[in-house]
């Protein structure tokens, strides 16, 4: 099977959250033994955790794998970030070395870390958990020229895909995804831009921390980048202002929902993400959770597009999947609770025999 017809055949398979699981995780929420709306927002994840899995209650997602999409950009040429590019490389040493903030968070939860060379500059060693699927060595200036070719995101979404599966076919319930990619916050602010019809300077923001100067070159790459493009299609768009590392989770996501295992999603790189996804793949978006609000305006603009409310906002923006890794325990929590807490029935012995037969 060739890859475009791989791609049609996993898309045409996802289909949407089945409503009736959802309204079942409600109502055996209503019956626990809790004061009406002790549980706040658990409800609502829930009941989104059952309309994925497509039964009440859901299955609890005890062994959840992270996917760190790797990659490098042509923009960083528009002197967009202050950190060198190599950067990125040696932080895909550090995530491999198990020192990355990343390895610590995912340590605490619970969580498999997988990290994808989708498109290293830099070469790097072979590590524990690398995965290598060099589509390029970087993607080209998006604020020039397309980022990508048609063939070069089909093999990087594939890139996705293929991790996904494995992780899947090892047994992980929980995809959670993160990014590292200098520059990478440029592509993002791009693909929300473009995807969600907004202006470039209400969406781009300072990623790793730029100076005004640099922000300013950051909203022209944005701008011209989204310019060319406003009238593709979401393929066309995704290669034309994304990076390689958005295209392999936008591949993460497409094989979550085709498997009906929930997603997690980390900040504005998986936002912009899931907004390709679902562009094409509308019923992939009912697979998501938003894992924390991220400070950068393009991950705030991406959630309200795709109806999703951030489970944790504690003002980070590190990226490598580290604010999603954190919202781990509450999905955890969620399914539990549909598991194994009592009814109200239950313990007030309601319904039982008086006599005790």
């Amino acid at each position: 099977m060739g890859s475009s017809s791989r791609l049609t055949t996993l898309v045409h398979g996802i289909t949407g959250a089945d409503p009736r699981a959802a309204d079942a995780a409600r109502r055996r929420f209503a019956e626990l033994a809790v004061p009406p709306g002790a549980l706040g927002e658990l409800v609502d994840v829930g009941a989104r955790l059952a309309a994925i899995a497509g039964d009440c209650p859901p299955p609890v997602p005890n062994d959840p794998g992270l996917v760190v999409a790797a990659a490098d950009h042509g923009v960083y040429a528009q002197q967009v970030s202050p950190w060198p590019q190599t950067v990125t490389a040696a932080m895909v040493r550090t995530l491999c070395e198990g020192r990355a903030t990343a390895n610590a968070f995912a340590g605490v939860t619970g969580v498999r870390v997988r990290v994808l060379d989708v498109g290293l500059a830099t070469p790097v060693q072979d590590g524990p958990g690398l995965c290598r699927a060099n589509v390029a060595p970087g993607t080209r200036d998006l604020s020039v020229e397309p980022a990508m070719t048609s063939r070069e995101v089909t093999d990087a979404v594939l890139a996705g895909v293929a991790s996904a599966e494995e992780l899947l076919g090892e047994g992980v319930d929980l995809l959670v995804t993160g990014d590292m990619g200098i520059a990478n916050t440029t592509a993002a602010a791009a693909l929300v831009t473009a995807f969600a019809g907004r202006d470039a300077d209400e969406v781009t923001g300072p990623g790793t921390g730029v100076d005004d100067a640099t922000m300013r070159r950051k909203v022209a790459a944005v701008a011209a980048a989204v310019a060319r493009h406003r009238e593709d299609g979401p393929w066309d768009m995704l290669a034309g202002v994304g990076g390689l590392e958005h295209a392999a989770l936008v591949g993460v996501i497409l094989a979550g929902a085709a498997a009906r295992v929930p997603v997690l999603l980390d900040g504005v790189s998986a936002g912009a993400a899931a907004l390709a996804a679902a562009a094409i793949a509308p019923a992939s978006a009912d697979h998501l959770f938003a894992g924390h609000r991220s400070t950068e305006p393009g991950a705030d603009v991406a959630l309200a597009q795709l109806g999703l409310r951030p489970l944790l906002d504690l003002g980070l923006r590190l990226g490598e999947g580290t604010g999603a890794l954190l919202a781990v325990p509450i999905l955890r929590a969620a399914a539990a609770a549909l598991h194994e807490v009592a009814t109200l029935d239950e313990v007030t012995g309601a319904g039982a025999d008086p006599a005790g037969a």
